[in-house]
């Protein structure tokens, strides 16, 4: 008979590990950038690599190239990641700026990407390298909209509780860089290598797809706005309005070629191997899981319920694992992101029941904060009870870090240089 593990957080943070190592850069890269799996080109190979993966990324395509037996030209290029997500590398210019309300490093870096690429011709490559965060990194904003306009909207956007599929159709339309722009300038064939951090795996939403076609109109990105009731500054106002801001559409970009290098139901699928060998059963519940984040815990909540009582779906020891992007509408003036958020959201759902949770943001920053997540336990409410902490008062705060920080249960693990969005693991022994 199989023993289940012994520390339930540490079994949590040993699944959490396992899905990070599963769609880090030097796992799932090396066998896409072979000679034989991306011919090198006559002339030389430009990389634009964007997002909080960008450093690694980029460092192991420098790697790739340096280790060719016949490598046909000079690799070079630009990578802009977060401030503190960068490494050294070699040929590559390292840029960080901003995340996730854009700044004015990320502006000069993305006109310098558009730059590059449009002084490629037919002999060269353009190697574009995505991950999560690259919509706010490269920003190009449309021609009369200012730095200051963009920050914003992003700001209002990212309050309102709009997914992030509606944020990045407003952030394509607004662009000289997302929306197939970026493929547009370049004489190049372009090849782009992506890890995903949406649910779908869409390529026009990772990092706003710079070098794919876009289905989504002007008309969609004025949608979003009336929907979340957002009046932005006049000059994104008649943003929207020009037809000359329009997007690439399907078909306009036969040069491009788009690989999904690593998805979020990879890092479940690791995370649920890792459980099976401790003699844990898995439920991967989904991977493009969104709504609001305590609408998603109390949805979690009930699963775990059942398991507990009923031993269904499944019956004890078992682990409940998912992934996607939750979303929260801020109406307090508390600190924390979404996971943190859902955690607390499940902790008061919970009651107390012996249910373990771990639930962080795989890039290591949860919203804006220093955490990736945190940590729940079954006697998380009675020690914040304990400390005079009012779990449902912190709630309706969004103050998801506070609670956990003053019980000591957040999870930092400083940037792991990859990202695919949320993982939820739910342990019930």
């Amino acid at each position: 008979m199989t023993i289940p593990p012994s520390d339930p957080a540490a079994f949590l943070r040993q699944l959490f590990q396992a899905g990070l190592d599963a769609v880090s850069a030097d796992t799932i890269l090396p066998r896409l950038l072979t000679p034989e799996a991306l011919p090198r080109p006559k002339g030389r190979t430009l990389v634009i690599a964007a997002g909080k993966g960008a450093a690694a990324m980029a460092a192991v395509a420098e790697r790739a190239w340096g280790e060719a037996p016949q490598s046909d030209g000079p690799l070079s290029g630009l990578a802009v990641t977060r401030y503190h997500h960068g490494q050294d590398l070699r040929r590559i210019t390292l840029v960080e700026a901003a995340h996730p309300t854009p700044d004015a490093a990320g502006m000069k870096a993305a006109a310098q990407a558009l730059d590059l690429a449009a002084a490629l011709t037919p002999d060269d490559l353009l190697l574009c390298l995505l991950s999560g965060g690259g919509s706010a990194l490269m920003v190009a904003p449309a021609p009369g909209v200012t730095l200051a306009d963009k920050q914003a909207l992003t700001k209002a956007l990212l309050r309102s509780g709009a997914a992030i599929g509606e944020i990045n159709t407003v952030r394509k339309h607004l662009s000289r860089f997302k929306g197939g722009r970026l493929a547009a300038v370049s004489q190049a064939p372009v090849v782009t290598l992506a890890v995903s951090d949406v649910p779908g795996d869409d390529p026009g939403t990772i990092a706003s797809g710079p070098t794919v076609p876009d289905a989504t109109t002007l008309a969609d990105a004025r949608a979003v706005l009336a929907r979340y009731g957002i009046e932005p500054a006049p000059s994104i106002r008649a943003a929207l309005d020009d037809l000359a801001n329009e997007t690439p559409k399907p078909g306009s970009l036969p040069h491009a070629r788009y690989t999904l290098a690593a998805t979020p139901i990879q890092a479940l699928e690791a995370a649920a191997q890792v459980a099976r060998a401790a003699g844990v059963t898995p439920l991967v519940l989904g991977d493009d899981l969104e709504g609001e984040a305590a609408e998603v815990a109390k949805v979690h909540a009930g699963i775990a319920r059942g398991c507990l009582r009923h031993g269904q779906p499944l019956p004890r020891p078992c682990v409940l694992l998912s992934g996607g992007e939750t979303s929260v509408t801020v109406r307090g003036q508390g600190r924390g992101g979404r996971n943190a958020e859902f955690l607390l959201a499940l902790a008061v759902a919970l009651k107390g029941d012996p249910v373990w949770a771990l639930a962080c943001d795989t890039d290591g920053i949860d919203g804006t904060e220093d955490n990736a997540g945190a940590l729940l336990t079954p006697d998380t409410l009675a020690r914040a009870q304990a400390l005079g902490i009012d779990a449902a008062a912190h709630l309706a705060n969004n103050d998801g870090y506070g609670f956990f920080q003053a019980l000591g249960d957040l999870v930092v693990t400083g940037p792991t240089r990859t990202n695919v969005n949320d993982f939820r693991a739910l342990y019930i022994p």
